[in-house]
């Protein structure tokens, strides 16, 4: 069975900084698409950042600079370094796996991230 499973969640205060990290089990890694979303109260989820197989990057304009998107495929992981957080970061985030010529689409449970003095 595919799992993901996130990790490094956590109060922290403005300005301050967080790395999230997902890990994966029961899909091939080095070939899906990996992501982290992310959940704010009486808000849509959002995409915030992903990475290819190839390594490329993209990010949500609100977090360019802020945020680095990592994979280790020896790992079956992927890590969102989050810097300089600000209040509006606050949300249950999310890890993603997608395998765009399957279809596949897998989802972690989440972890808060809460930015707050």
């Amino acid at each position: 069975q595919v799992q993901l499973v996130e990790s490094g969640g956590d109060l922290v205060q403005p300005g301050g900084s967080l790395r999230l990290s997902c890990a994966a089990s029961g899909i091939i890694f080095s070939i899906y698409t990996m992501g982290w979303y992310r959940q704010a109260p009486g808000k849509q989820r959002e995409l915030v950042t992903n990475i290819s197989s190839g390594g490329r990057a993209n990010y949500v304009d609100s977090v360019k600079g802020r945020f680095t998107i990592s994979r280790d495929n020896a790992k079956n992981t992927v890590y969102l370094q989050m810097n300089s957080l600000k209040p509006e970061d606050t949300a249950v985030y999310y890890c993603s796996a997608k395998y765009y010529p399957r279809g596949d689409d897998y989802w972690g449970q989440g972890t808060q991230v809460t930015v707050s003095s």
